[in-house]
C-alpha cells in the first residue's frame, strides 16, 4: 500500500452484507480508517445492501457504532464525520430476486450524480459464498457492471469447498467478470508482516543465498487461536480447519516463504512465482495422508484459568462430530531450492496462544567441534511474528559475558508494531482494490491448485472409520501432531512468549536488541 505513489480513482463501493459481522467488524472500520489518512478519493460513495429495511438514519447509527467500537483510530470531530457520513447511503435489496436491483441502480446513480463520478464501480460481496454467482449475475442482468470506468469484484473466501465446486463458482463470476476484475480476497496477504517477507528476504543480501536446501533445515509455520468455534459451528461443522485455514492462510504463507524472485515487481510476475510454488508442492494420495497429515479436536479444557467446553458440546455442533478443529501437516516443496526440506504446518482453535509465526531453521553446525563439543548448541532461527506481535526475531550465538568458552542464545529484534500501530489487513486489501493492485489477491489457478492438494486429504478423512484424535483446550493439539516431527528427529519451536525460558536468553541478562 503505497498512497504517495497511487492514484485515486473516484469510485462507488456497493457493499453486500453491509449489516453483517463482517461488515461491522472489519470494513467500516477500515474504510475509515483509509478516509482518515487521505488514502481514498475526496468523492466516493459506499452504498450498503443488506436484507433488513432500515432508514438511513439507523443505517448511520449503526456505522458509528461500528467505527467508535472497532476502528483503531479515534473518532473525529462532529463537522468531519458529517463529512465522512455524506458518501454513505443504505438500500436493502432480495439479492437473489433479479427484478429488485432497479431500487439499487438508481441508488448508485444517484450518488455518481451527486458526487460527479465516472463511473468506477467497486461491488464487494461479505455474503455467504452459493450467493456469489447469483448476485453477480444479477449485477450485469440489472445493468450494473455497464458502467463508463471500471468495475471490480471483491469476494471473501471460501470459494467453493472443493475444486468442482469452485470450478462452478467461477464459470458463474466469469459470465459476469473478466478474471482480472475479480479480487478474492485472503485477509492474510493484507497483513503487514506477510507483506514484509518479500522485503526480507529479497532486499537483504544476508538472507537471500541461504534461502534454500543447503543451509535450511526445515521451516515451521503456526496460526493459532485460544477461542473456540464461538457462533460460527454452522459454518464450521461444513468446513472444519483443513476447508477454513490451510485451503487459504497456511499454503498463502507457504507461497509467499518459498516462492522464487520475480522477474518484476508486477503483480502478474509476483502472482506467478507463487503459482510456481504451488505446483511443485507435493501432493499426498489418499493412502499417505495418515502419515503426513494431522487432524484433532478440542475436548474440554483450562485457558489461563477458565473451564472450557469441548468441540462437541458447542452450540450448535452435532454430539459426534468428526469435524476438525486442527490440523498439522508436514509438506514438501519438490523444487531445485526446497528438495528435500520438510515445512511444518500447524494450525487450531483452543490452543495456548493466540499467534502467527514463521520459523525458518537453519542447518545446525556439526557435534562434537569448536564450540559444540557438548552437542547442545542450539540453531540458528530466523522467527516472522505476523499476529499479534509483529516483528523479525534473529536468534544468534554469541560467548557468554566473563566466560571462555560458555556458548548462549541471543536475540536479534525487530519489532514493526512497538512505536506506531500498523494498518489492519482490510485497509491495505481495500486501498489495493480501489487503486486497481491485485498483487495480493488469489488467482483463479492459485484457489484450483489449492484445492488439489487439499481435496484428496477431505476424502481420506472423509472416508476413515477411526475415530478423530482429541486434544484438551489449552494444549497444543494432539499428540500425534508431535509425533509428526518426532519421526524426524525434531520438534516444535515454543512460539512467541513461551520461548524465553527454553530458547533465548532474557533480555535481563543478554540483552542485544536490533
Amino acid at each position: 500500500m503505497s498512497p504517495e505513489i497511487q492514484q485515486y480513482d473516484p469510485f462507488v463501493l456497493v457493499l453486500f452484507g453491509a449489516t453483517g459481522d463482517l461488515s461491522k467488524r472489519k470494513l467500516f472500520p477500515a474504510l475509515y480508517s483509509l478516509y482518515q489518512n487521505n488514502q481514498l478519493h475526496n468523492d466516493f460513495a459506499v452504498i450498503g445492501v443488506g436484507r433488513s429495511e432500515l432508514s438511513r438514519e439507523k443505517f448511520l447509527a449503526e456505522l458509528k457504532e461500528s467505527i467508535s467500537t472497532y476502528a483503531r483510530i479515534p473518532m473525529c470531530s462532529e463537522e468531519e464525520w458529517q463529512a465522512f457520513i455524506s458518501h454513505f447511503d443504505y438500500t436493502a435489496v432480495n439479492v437473489k430476486d433479479a427484478t429488485a436491483y432497479g431500487t439499487l441502480t438508481s441508488k448508485v446513480q444517484e450518488y455518481e450524480a451527486k458526487f460527479n463520478l465516472p463511473g468506477n464501480r467497486m461491488f464487494y460481496l461479505a455474503l455467504a459464498p452459493e450467493l456469489f454467482g447469483v448476485v453477480s449475475n444479477n449485477l450485469k442482468d440489472s445493468g450494473l457492471t455497464d458502467a463508463k470506468g471500471w468495475k471490480r469484484l471483491i469476494i471473501e473466501k471460501p470459494f467453493g469447498h472443493d475444486l468442482e465446486s469452485a470450478k462452478t463458482l467461477n464459470e458463474e463470476i466469469s459470465r459476469s467478470f473478466n478474471e482480472e476484475e475479480v479480487y478474492r480476497i485472503d485477509h492474510y496477504l493484507g497483513k503487514e508482516m506477510v507483506q514484509n517477507i518479500e522485503v526480507i528476504r529479497f532486499a537483504n543480501s544476508m538472507f537471500e543465498p541461504l534461502w534454500n536446501n543447503r543451509y535450511i533445515d526445515n521451516i515451521q509455520i503456526t496460526a493459532s487461536e485460544t477461542v473456540g468455534v464461538e457462533e460460527r459451528a454452522a459454518y464450521y461443522e461444513h468446513s472444519g480447519a483443513l476447508r477454513d485455514m490451510v485451503q487459504n492462510h497456511m499454503l498463502q504463507m507457504v507461497m509467499m516463504v518459498c516462492m522464487e524472485p520475480p522477474s518484476r515487481l508486477k503483480t502478474e510476475a509476483v502472482r506467478d512465482e507463487k503459482v510456481k510454488v504451488l505446483r511443485a508442492l507435493r501432493r499426498y494420495a489418499e493412502q499417505e495422508v495418515a502419515f503426513n497429515v494431522v487432524r484433532g479436536q478440542y475436548s474440554s479444557g483450562e485457558i489461563n484459568g477458565e473451564e472450557l467446553p469441548g468441540y462437541r458440546s458447542e452450540h450448535g455442533v452435532a454430539p459426534k462430530s468428526s469435524t476438525e478443529t486442527f490440523v498439522a501437516a508436514k509438506l514438501f516443496v519438490d523444487n531445485f531450492r526446497w528438495a528435500g526440506v520438510p515445512i511444518y504446518i500447524r494450525t487450531g482453535k483452543r490452543m495456548p496462544k493466540k499467534t502467527t509465526e514463521i520459523i525458518i531453521q537453519f542447518k545446525e553446525l556439526p557435534k562434537n567441534l569448536y564450540f559444540n563439543k557438548n552437542n547442545d548448541l542450539g540453531p540458528n532461527l530466523l522467527i516472522i511474528r505476523i499476529n499479534p506481535e509483529e516483528g523479525m526475531y534473529l536468534l544468534l550465538n554469541a560467548k557468554r559475558q566473563g566466560t571462555d568458552d560458555k556458548v548462549v542464545p541471543i536475540a536479534m529484534e525487530f519489532c514493526n508494531n512497538c512505536s506506531d500501530q500498523s494498518p489492519e489487513a482490510y485497509e491495505s486489501l481495500l486501498y489495493d482494490a480501489a487503486t486497481g493492485d491485485s498483487t495480493f489477491f488469489t488467482r483463479w489457478d492459485e484457489v484450483s491448485i489449492a484445492w488439489k492438494f487439499v481435496d484428496p486429504i477431505r476424502r481420506a478423512w472423509d472416508q476413515t472409520k477411526e475415530e478423530i484424535p482429541h486434544y484438551p483446550s489449552g494444549t497444543w493439539g494432539p499428540d500425534e501432531a508431535h509425533q509428526l516431527l518426532a519421526r524426524d528427529g525434531k520438534k516444535w519451536w515454543p512460539v512467541f512468549g513461551e520461548r524465553e525460558s527454553e530458547v533465548v536468553v532474557k533480555a535481563k541478562e543478554q540483552p542485544a536488541i536490533l
